[in-house]
């Protein structure tokens, strides 16, 4: 057994796309129609078979509350893998991108939190 995909919520399928794609460095996989939403999903560039992230609308009414807890608290709604957290915090802060937490060491692991602009915050994490 394997994860196959993976949701974040988001308040904005296309201004998610653009952050997930042009800031995160995401690519889109998959993109169907359905009705007022889409099923849509990204990957990463490094394994474009793998685990899909899809960027799922936040409309239910119990997401809003608990996307607001979640950013409330510190709490990421998800973490993503990189080589080098210093590096990529610096990158994306060059973008513009907000961080909650810049790069911390948190025994074998280096993380950073950031805000991805759909109502979430993400974890970056580097295994040292």
């Amino acid at each position: 057994m394997k994860i196959h995909l993976s949701s974040v919520f988001v308040d904005d399928q296309d201004k998610a796309l653009r952050f997930y794609t042009d800031v995160l460095g995401f690519v889109k996989k998959t993109e169907v129609p359905l009705g007022e939403y889409r099923w849509l999903t990204v990957v990463s560039p490094e394994d474009p078979n793998g685990t899909e992230l899809v960027l799922e609308p936040d409309g239910h009414p119990a997401v809003k509350p608990y996307k607001a807890a979640l950013v409330a608290d510190g709490i990421p709604a998800t973490s993503f893998a990189v080589q080098d957290v210093h590096a990529e915090f610096n990158r994306l802060r060059g973008l513009g991108v907000q961080f909650t937490q810049e790069p911390l060491e948190l025994g074998p692991v280096i993380t950073a939190v950031l805000d991805d602009t759909c109502g979430n915050l993400i974890q970056i994490a580097q295994y040292k």
